[in-house]
């Protein structure tokens, strides 16, 4: 390889590990060409890049990027799989660790979470994890639940309440049902209010020939007299 080219691929190997925060290491010797070519296709379904690289240039991109955690890891034909910002660490693990088993000779030999080093045993935990998806799905219904159980507590006392005010307006409602309509008055009885009404209407009219009689005695009077 020409200088300028392997000065090319340091640069784009710092890069990288300047981008990814999490990388898992392996020895692929032995795998075939269309074997790390499968595995690569699969790695990168998960948000990782698998990438066959030289230890010396390698070391010089740890070194210039501060990766000296990687360092390490870095003996024998070595294979990297570099995480993207959306890919899935446990994903990645559990599809490295089932090549390794599948092959039987692809051999994990650690890796690098978010600055953490991890040797080969605690990748294959990793491995064990469920996917993350999962694993939020559960840290979230650990912490809802008490949330939903207070919530059912509370709500309890007004749903009883609730269902007393139905049955109370239900009951009042089928009372008022049952409860008779007042009768209309019968027709003798409105006619004896009436007469009441008739008779003092009668009492507070003067009757017309009494006034009569009353303006003329004076004046039969007076004649006599003369």
């Amino acid at each position: 390889m020409k200088k300028e080219d392997k000065q090319k691929v340091v640069v784009e190997l710092t890069e990288r590990l300047r981008a990814s925060e999490t990388l898992i290491v392996a020895d692929y010797r032995g795998l075939s060409m269309s074997e790390i070519d499968a595995l690569r296709g699969r790695l990168l379904e998960q948000g990782a890049r698998f990438s066959v690289v030289k230890n010396t240039l390698t070391r010089r991109a740890a070194e210039a990027a501060g990766a000296d955690a990687l360092l390490a890891l870095l003996e024998g034909p070595t294979a990297i799989a570099f995480l993207e910002a959306d890919g899935d660490p446990v994903s990645v693990a559990k599809t490295l660790a089932d090549a390794a088993r599948e092959t039987r000779i692809l051999a994990i030999r650690g890796g690098v979470l978010e600055g953490q080093v991890l040797g080969a045993e605690q990748i294959e935990e990793l491995a064990k994890l469920p996917p993350a998806d999962i694993l939020r799905g559960q840290v979230l219904g650990a912490i809802v639940a008490p949330i939903t159980a207070f919530v059912g507590l509370v709500a309890a006392p007004l749903q009883d309440l609730y269902g007393l005010l139905d049955a109370r307006i239900e009951q009042l409602g089928e009372a008022g049902e049952e409860s008779p309509e007042p009768e209309a008055p019968a027709p003798e009885a409105e006619a004896t209010a009436a007469e009441p009404e008739a008779a003092a209407e009668a009492t507070t009219e003067e009757p017309e020939a009494g006034e009569d009689d009353t303006s003329s005695q004076p004046e039969a009077a007076e004649k006599e007299e003369s």
